[in-house]
C-alpha cells in the first residue's frame, strides 16, 4: 500500500501540491508559537551591571492569589506580577557575606534609597551551583536567588512580564493555528481526493475493498505530511525568530530579553502535523471508501450535494457553543476578559458554517445566480451552470475564504472596539486640564497658590490586590490602583460617588468601586468595612472603605491616597500633578503661570496618549499574530483555487472544441472565481457579526463594533483579489495549450 501512494504522489504531484504547502506552513506556524512559548518559559536576559556576579539575590516579583478556602488543597493556585520593585532587607547583604564560599555580598540601590539587589561573588574554586544552595537556604524564601542568564532579571524586572505575554500569546495562537490547520489541510484534502473520485470508483469496481482504499488515502496523506512536517518545522525558529524581533521592535518584549528555540517546539510541530494531517485523512478516506462501486462511478460524473450526519451534529455542537459564549459574553464578561470568550466564539461559528458549506452554498449560489445572469451574459451563463454542476467543488474552495474573512474581520474590529472603548473610558476619567512634573509636596502647594487653579490633585498609579476578604472578581493582572489627594480629586478625576465620601481619602483608606465591594467577602463590604491589600511592592496594608463608586465598564479601578500608596512604588513619589483651571482662565493661560515656576505642564491628552499607545502596543501584537493566521489561510484559498482550476484542463480544452474561445473561457472563470469570492465573503461575514454584536454590547454597550469601515473593505478587497487572481491565472496558463491538446489529457 505505501507503494502504490508512493507512486500515485509520484504521478500526481501537482494534485497534492496544495495540502503540501498548507501542511508545510501549518507546522511551521506551530513550531514558531513553540519557540515563542520556550521563550517565555526560559526568559533567559543576561545581566549587565552585574555580569561579574556568580549569584544575584532579588526581590520575590510573584504573588499567589489568595485561595477561596486556604486549605483546600486540590484548589488552583493563581500568580500575579507585582508591578513595583520588591525591595530587600538591608541587612541582608551582610548576612550572605558570612556564607561559605561567599567571597563579597555588595547591596544594588540604582539610586533608588532602598536595596533592590545584591550581587555575591564566590570565592575561588567555589562551585556557582553549591554556592546558589547555599544563599537559597540563607535568604529562606523572602527573596529570589538568581544564576546564569537569569541575573538579568534583577537588572530588568520588567522582562518578568514578557514571560507570561509570550506564553500567553503562543498557547492562544498556536491553538488557533492547530484548528486552522486541521480544517484547512482537511478541505484541500477533500477536494483532492473529489477530484480523484472517478480513479477511486475504478479501483472499487475492480474488486478493491473499501479498506484498501481508505488505506491507500491514509498512507498518501501520512507520506505527503512527513515530506512537509519536517521541513515545516524546522522553518519554525525561522519564523519564531521573526516573529519575536518584531514584538522587540514594537516595544511589546523588551530588547534585553534573547530568543531561544530547542528541539522540542520543532518536534512537536512536526507532531501536531501529523497527527492533524491523519485526522483529516482518516475523515476524508471514510466518504472515498464507503460508496458502492456503481455509486461512486455515478458520483464521479455528477458529486451529490449532501451533509452527512457526523458534520451536521459537529456543526450543531459548534453553533451551540457560539451561542453559549454569545451569552456569557454579554451576562458576565468585562473589560479586557470579554475577548476570552468572544475570540474563541468567532472560530466556533466560522467552521460550524464550514461544516455545512455544501448546503449553504447551494443556496446562496442559486440566490446570486439571477444577478450574475443578468450582469455577464454567456459567460455568467456557462458559470452558473458550472456551479450547479460542481457544487461539492464550489464549497471545497469556499471554506478558506469563509475562514479568512471570517477571522480577520472579527479579529480586527474586536481589537479596534476594545482599544476604543478603553481610551474613551480613560480620556472621561480625566477632568483635569493640565499635568505638572515634578511631583513633589512643595510642588502641590505652589501650583495650588497659583491664581487660576481651581484644584490639584497628585496622581500615582500601580496595581495591587485584595489579600481579605476573598476577592471573588479578582484576577492575576490585579487591580488599576490610582493614588490621588482628596482635596483636589473630585474636580481632576471623574468619579461618580454613590456612597461616602472622597474628601475622608486620607491615611489608610479607599475608595472601591460598587460593583467589586460587592463580590469581596461573603456578603460584600461597604463603608466602614476593612480589606487588606497587597501592594504593588508586596507591602500588605489595612485600608478602611469611605467611599464607593459607579465607573464605566473596562475602568475599574480603586482610590487610595497619594501618600498611602507612592511611597509603596519604584519611584517612590508622585509621578504627577493633575491641575483643573478655574471657571474663564485658559489653559494656555495657566500654561504660562505655570512654567514661570519653571514646572513642566502639559495638556491632559499627554496622558491619554501615553495610554492610547500602550493599548496599540497591546492592539499591535493581535493585529500581528492574527495577520500570521489569516495570511495561512489566504494561502490556502490560493492553494485550493490553484488546483482547482489546475485540475480542469481537460473540461476546459473540450469547452473551446465546441466553439467557446479562449477569452470566454476565462471570462467563465472569472464569474465563477467571483462567487466564489462572494459566496465566502458572505458567510465569513455572517460568522464575525454573529461574534462582533455580543463583545460590542460587552465592550461598549453598542451592538456596532467601534473602527474605520475601511477595515471591512480592506479585507474583502484583499480576499476577492487574492481569490479571483488564484483561479483566473492558473486558467489562462493551462488554456495556452491547443484546445486538442488539453481536451485529450488525462488531468
Amino acid at each position: 500500500m505505501w507503494s502504490l501512494a508512493l507512486s500515485t504522489l509520484r504521478h500526481r504531484a501537482s494534485a497534492f501540491a496544495a495540502a503540501f504547502v498548507a501542511m508545510l506552513l501549518g507546522a511551521a506556524i506551530v513550531s514558531a508559537c513553540g519557540g515563542l512559548m520556550e521563550t517565555g518559559i526560559r526568559l533567559a536576559v543576561p545581566p549587565q551591571r552585574l555580569a561579574g556576579a556568580a549569584v544575584v539575590v532579588t526581590g520575590d516579583q510573584s504573588y499567589a492569589l489568595p485561595k477561596a478556602d486556604p486549605e483546600d488543597e486540590e484548589e488552583d493556585v493563581q500568580y500575579g506580577l507585582l508591578p513595583e520593585r520588591v525591595p530587600l532587607d538591608p541587612g541582608l547583604a551582610g548576612r550572605l557575606a558570612r556564607v561559605p564560599g561567599v567571597a563579597a555580598a555588595v547591596p544594588d540601590t540604582s539610586g533608588a534609597g532602598a536595596v533592590q539587589a545584591v550581587a555575591v561573588t564566590a570565592e575561588d574554586g567555589t562551585d556557582t551551583r553549591e554556592l546558589a544552595e547555599r544563599v537559597e537556604r540563607a535568604v529562606a524564601g523572602s527573596a529570589v536567588v538568581l544564576t546564569g542568564d537569569e541575573r538579568g532579571l534583577a537588572e530588568f524586572p520588567e522582562a518578568l512580564a514578557a514571560r507570561e505575554n509570550l506564553i500567553v500569546l503562543a498557547a492562544v495562537f498556536g491553538a488557533m493555528a492547530i484548528i486552522v490547520s486541521m480544517f484547512v489541510v482537511a478541505a484541500t484534502l477533500a477536494l483532492s481526493v473529489q477530484q480523484r473520485q472517478r480513479e477511486m470508483a475504478l479501483l472499487r469496481a475492480i474488486g478493491t475493498t473499501p479498506g484498501q482504499v481508505r488505506r491507500m488515502v491514509v498512507a498518501e496523506t501520512m507520506a505527503l505530511s512527513i515530506a512537509a512536517a519536517v521541513p515545516g518545522g524546522l522553518l519554525g525558529p525561522v519564523l519564531g525568530g521573526w516573529l519575536f524581533d518584531r514584538l522587540v521592535d514594537n516595544a511589546v518584549v523588551p530588547g534585553v530579553v534573547v530568543y531561544g528555540q530547542g528541539w522540542l517546539p520543532a518536534a512537536v510541530g512536526v507532531a501536531v502535523s501529523l497527527l492533524s494531517a491523519l485526522i483529516a485523512a482518516l475523515v476524508t478516506a471514510r466518504r472515498a471508501a464507503s460508496a458502492r462501486p456503481a455509486e461512486a462511478l455515478a458520483e464521479a460524473a455528477a458529486p451529490p450535494v449532501r451533509t452527512g450526519a457526523v458534520r451536521r451534529a459537529a456543526a450543531v455542537t459548534c453553533f451551540a457553543g457560539g451561542v453559549a459564549l454569545a451569552l456569557v459574553t454579554v451576562l458576565f464578561m468585562h473589560g479586557p476578559l470579554v475577548s476570552s470568550t468572544a475570540g474563541p466564539a468567532v472560530l466556533l461559528w466560522a467552521i460550524g458554517l464550514a461544516l455545512v458549506a455544501p448546503t449553504l452554498v447551494k443556496a446562496v449560489t442559486s440566490v446570486l445566480a439571477r444577478p450574475v445572469l443578468a450582469l455577464s451574459g454567456p459567460a455568467g451563463y456557462l458559470a452558473v451552470l458550472n456551479t450547479r454542476a460542481g457544487t461539492a467543488r464550489l464549497a471545497a474552495a469556499v471554506v478558506p475564504v469563509l475562514l479568512a474573512t471570517g477571522m480577520a474581520t472579527a479579529n480586527l474590529y474586536m481589537q479596534t472596539t476594545q482599544t476604543g472603548a478603553a481610551g474613551r473610558a480613560y480620556a472621561e476619567s480625566l477632568l483635569a486640564d493640565l499635568v505638572v512634573t515634578p511631583a513633589t509636596p512643595d510642588t502641590l502647594d505652589q501650583v495650588r497658590a497659583v491664581e487660576g487653579v481651581a484644584a490639584a490633585s497628585e496622581y500615582v498609579t500601580s496595581t495591587g490586590y485584595v489579600d481579605a476578604p476573598h476577592d471573588a472578581w479578582q484576577r492575576e493582572e490585579g487591580w488599576p490602583l490610582r493614588g490621588v489627594s482628596a482635596e483636589g480629586v473630585e474636580k481632576t478625576v471623574a468619579t461618580t460617588v454613590i456612597g461616602g465620601d472622597l474628601r475622608q481619602l486620607k491615611g489608610d483608606t479607599v475608595a472601591l468601586t460598587a460593583v467589586h465591594a460587592r463580590n469581596i467577602g461573603r456578603g460584600g463590604v461597604g463603608l466602614g468595612d476593612t480589606v487588606t491589600m497587597r501592594l504593588g511592592d508586596r507591602a500588605q496594608v489595612k485600608l478602611r472603605v469611605v467611599a464607593l463608586l459607579r465607573v464605566e465598564t473596562g475602568n475599574e479601578m480603586a482610590l487610595l491616597p497619594a501618600s498611602t500608596l507612592a511611597p509603596h512604588t519604584t519611584a517612590g513619589a508622585p509621578s504627577r500633578i493633575l491641575v483643573r483651571a478655574a471657571d474663564g482662565v485658559t489653559r494656555e493661560a495657566l500654561t504660562g503661570e505655570l512654567r514661570r515656576l519653571g514646572l513642566e505642564v502639559q495638556g491632559r491628552d499627554a496622558l491619554t496618549a501615553a495610554f492610547g499607545a500602550a493599548q496599540n502596543t497591546q492592539a499591535w501584537v493581535n493585529y500581528l499574530l492574527v495577520g500570521v493566521i489569516v495570511a495561512y489561510t489566504a494561502i490556502a484559498v490560493v492553494n485550493t483555487q490553484v488546483m482547482a482550476t489546475a485540475r480542469r484542463r481537460r473540461e476546459f480544452g473540450l469547452q473551446r472544441l465546441t466553439g467557446s474561445t479562449r477569452g470566454q473561457v476565462l471570462r467563465m472563470t472569472g464569474v465563477e472565481a467571483l462567487m466564489v469570492a462572494v459566496t465566502g465573503i458572505l458567510l465569513g461575514t455572517v460568522a464575525s457579526a454573529i461574534s462582533l454584536v455580543p463583545f460590542a454590547i460587552a465592550v461598549d454597550g453598542s451592538p456596532l463594533p467601534s473602527g474605520p469601515w475601511g477595515i471591512y473593505a480592506g479585507v474583502v478587497g484583499a480576499v476577492a483579489v487574492i481569490t479571483v487572481g488564484a483561479t483566473w491565472l492558473p486558467a489562462w496558463l493551462v488554456t495556452r495549450s491547443r484546445p486538442a491538446e488539453a481536451a485529450a489529457a488525462l488531468t
